[in-house]
Parts: C-alpha cells; structure tokens; sequence
C-alpha cells in the first residue's frame, strides 16, 4: 500500500473478513446454491438448475442457474455479508440504475429480470449472462500470475491497442454524460416503471467507512436524503471526512502533528464547501481561489448548482467492462454505487486510465502524476475521437475539452479528494493547499503543514483543536472498536463541526 494512503481501520477490516470467511462457507454449500436455482424457478415459473461455477466478486456472489425453455443461462446474485454494509439499499438502486442505463442510452447492460430486498436469501438480482471473453482490463493490464495483485497498466502497451480500449471506454462515458437529473442522490423505480431520485448518494467511501473503520451509521447522511444543490453534497462529503477522523479509533492518526494535520485539512475544506467556493473551483467563475489570479487560459463555467446532475459510477472502470474476441464491449456491469451526483464528478478526466488508483501506486502518487499525464494525452485523443462521431450534445463544450482543463486546474484533485476519504489528507496537502490558498514557504516539514494554514481556521476551531488532539491521541492508546450510541455519535460529530 502507498505511503500517500491514510491506514484503514485494521481491527474492523480483520473483524469483516473473518466474518465474511464464516459467510462464504454458508454461500457454498449446495443447499444455498440450490435455494437460488429455486428463486429463479418461482421468479420465472419454471424449473430451474444451479450449474458450476460460483463467481465471487468485490460485493456480489453469483449463482449461474439454467432455467428450462430459457436460451442462456441467468445469475441469482446477492451482495457479499459482511463486505456490503447497505445490501438493500445497493441492490434497489443498482437494479433502478441497471435499467435506467439499459433504457437511456445504448451501454449493453445485462438485463435485470427481477430484483427485490426480500428472498429467502435476502436482498436479490436475477440478470442475463452474457457471453464475452473476458473483462477488458485483462487486455491492458501488465501480467502478472497472482490473481491478488491489484492491476497495473501494462507500461509496454501498443499505443493503438491502448487508445482502442479507451476509445471504447469513452464512447460509453460520452453516453452516460447526456443523462441528466434535478436532484443529487440515487435512483428507485417506481410502479409504473419509471425512476425517481429518491435515495441518499450511496458510495463507495461510504461502505468503506463502515465496513473498514467502523465509522457508526449514525453520522452517515440519512437513508432518504436527496440535495438540491452541488454545494450541499460538498458540504456532506466534507463532513464525512471529519467522522472519519473523529471516530475512526485505530491506525488513521499516527503523532499529534498528523493529527492537526488532518484536523485543519478538514475544517478548511467544509469550510470552503460551506461558502459555495468548491463547486467553482478551477472553472472561468472561480475567483477566490489564490490559483485564479495567475490562470490566464480561458476556461469553461461551472456547472448549474441547481437542477442539471449527472450520473456517477463509482465503479466504472475497465474490471467492470466486458468484452468479445473482437474486443468489442458486449456488456458493462456492476452498475452498484452510482447515483445522480455534481456534473463536475462527470466533468472529471477518469482515474483509473492507469488501473491503479494514485494513492497505492508504487513507487509513489508522484510517479503516479508523471504517468497519469502521459497517458491522458491518449484518453482525451480518443475522446475527441468519439466526440467527433457521436458528438457531445448536452454539455456547453465537448467532455473532453472539460477534461483537459479538470486535470490543469487541479479540479480533478479536488473531486478525487471529496470522494476519497484515505486519499484525502495526500491530496489536500500536496495538490489543493496552495492552489486554494497560496503558495507555501518551501520545504516545510510533514509534520509542520497544518503550522502553515492554522491561522485560517476559526477562532473556535483553533480553541477545540488542542483539545481534539489530546483527546484523539489518549483515545488510540487502547486498540478495540468502539460501538457509539446513535445519538452521542451524532453529538459527537455536530460538536466537531460547531454546528
């Protein structure tokens, strides 16, 4: 893991994993396969036979079952116990998402049949199995014979093999742009079988949150919270990143400087989110930021605060991309953790053109920025590529002109940051401080950062601080995982944020 990653809670990824060993052996067992060869019967009202293999994924365990007078196969699949910490929250939205996507655009998606939170194995999705040849990372990844290694991409890539992956990529993210939403949040399906917004924006960093530093759910934003605004999920995300300092109690804070550290990042970051400086960040609009004063380029506007959002995959990347033996995309799946979200999430170049996210990156997210940059040249020329065939009807300009400028100006930092809470604390300090608020003297020590930024703070938070610190470190000295009240945690948090 890189140095630039903030550690995880290793007591509650310890505890999940356990509990998911006990769980995965209660999914194996023949009569739960065959419970799901029987989901399938009722659902189609025919009869139905699990067959070999069982596929476990990051978040979902599929049964393939073949269903009589059915010409393919179909999957029963439910989300992992114990790695999915909202399964029928997950499995409505993706379901709704699934089939939105599926209805508005031409993505192959693989059909949901039935999907529903209640089964006799729980929350459920029944889907077409799609023949393919395998994922499309597999085609640009470097080899590597241990399947548990993360994936890199191959350095030694074709340039035209790359730019045809990327291209094919793209066109499905050109698509996804033009799909366009009045509120920020994810996707139901009605009775009638159209969508509303009427869900919370369901994360990936969110699941994270609990599932690997035992954040409580309590101070998570609530199960039917939608928001008007860009700002107003800026604000959240900010806040989500102050619980996880607050109540992650093993391994994030390491000395009391680290700690004051994360605690001016945070307080400065809400802070901007609050004043509505974030979601013009980086843009023709943006002029507060100390960056701002010396940009000379002419630059898009930002995105519409209210009323104009675009959907946001969390888990969009090539893993999830599956291709024939033409290298043809022939479905993109696992749809999960998508929601409405900030046109400047979609307005962002991808992450993931190097497989690998910059925080893990070996040797360092320095090396990872180098690279990054050499290889966006090729995602934006396929871009353009697809721009030009297809066009890029609902955006002022073409995605991949706001792309260039995303990853110039830091706006892609900044995202990448809101959404990354064990990124954060990196990113802030090494890629937004000093565009937000000036440059620093040079060479100031780690440890000294937070020295360099205190006195933007409040009065009230520079008083808490000390006493945040003191707390924070007397609180890591015992190694256990703590199980907050509800309405303490939520004290807890409000007190943190002087609201």
């Amino acid at each position: 893991m890189g140095d630039a990653r903030a550690q995880l809670d290793n007591l509650a990824w310890d505890k999940n994993d356990e509990a998911w060993e006990i769980s995965q052996k209660r999914l194996r067992r023949r009569d739960t396969c065959e419970l799901a060869a029987s989901l399938a019967g009722q659902k189609f009202g025919r009869k139905a036979t699990f067959g070999p293999p069982l596929i476990i994924g990051g978040y979902n365990i599929l049964y393939k079952v073949q269903v009589e007078g059915m010409a393919s196969d179909v999957y029963v699949r439910l989300p992992c116990p114990n790695w999915v910490q909202f399964p029928i929250e997950k499995t409505l939205q993706e379901g709704a998402t699934a089939r939105y996507v599926e209805q508005h655009t031409q993505i192959p998606v693989p059909k949901i049949f039935y999907y529903g939170e209640k089964s006799d194995l729980g929350p459920f999705m029944i889907l077409q199995h799609v023949e393919n040849h395998g994922l499309m990372v597999n085609r640009i990844k470097m080899p590597n014979p241990d399947p548990d290694v993360t994936s890199v991409l191959d350095p030694n890539i074709s340039e035209t093999v790359l730019s045809n992956f990327y291209g094919k990529a793209a066109r499905c993210l050109l698509q996804i742009s033009r799909l366009s939403f009045d509120r920020i949040g994810s996707l139901s399906e009605n009775d009638d079988n159209t969508f509303s917004i009427t869900g919370r924006p369901l994360s990936k960093n969110m699941n994270d949150m609990l599932q690997l530093a035992n954040i409580p759910r309590a101070v998570l934003p609530p199960e039917n919270k939608t928001y008007s605004t860009t700002d107003e999920w800026y604000v959240a995300l900010a806040e989500m990143h102050m619980a996880q300092l607050i109540f992650q109690h093993n391994d994030l804070v390491t000395t009391e400087d680290d700690c004051r550290n994360k605690y001016v990042a945070r307080q400065l970051f809400r802070r901007l989110a609050k004043d509505h400086r974030l979601s013009s960040f980086g843009f023709a609009n943006d002029g507060w930021s100390a960056q701002s004063k010396s940009w000379s380029s002419q630059l898009s506007r930002a995105p519409s605060n209210l009323r104009s959002f675009r959907l946001w995959a969390d888990d969009f990347r090539p893993g999830n991309i599956l291709i024939d033996d033409s290298d043809d995309i022939v479905a993109v799946i696992d749809w999960e953790l998508t929601y409405a979200g900030p046109t400047q999430f979609m307005l962002d170049c991808p992450w993931w053109l190097l497989l690998e996210v910059p925080e893990s990156w070996k040797p360092d997210i320095d090396d990872w920025t180098k690279v990054y940059d050499i290889r966006l040249q090729t995602w934006l020329s396929a871009m353009e590529k697809v721009e030009k065939d297809i066009g890029s009807e609902t955006l002022p300009f073409f995605l991949s002109t706001h792309m260039r400028e995303s990853w110039e100006t830091g706006r892609f930092w900044l995202n990448y940051a809101a959404k990354n809470s064990w990124a954060f604390d990196t990113v802030f300090w090494k890629y937004l401080d000093e565009k937000f608020f000036g440059t620093r003297e040079e060479d100031i020590p780690k440890d000294d950062l937070w020295r360099t930024r205190v006195n933007l703070l409040s009065e009230k938070e520079r008083a808490a601080m000390e006493t945040f610190v003191e707390w924070k470190m007397e609180d890591k000295k015992e190694r256990i995982l703590v199980d907050w009240d509800p309405e303490e945690a939520k004290q807890r948090l409000s007190e943190a944020l002087f609201d």
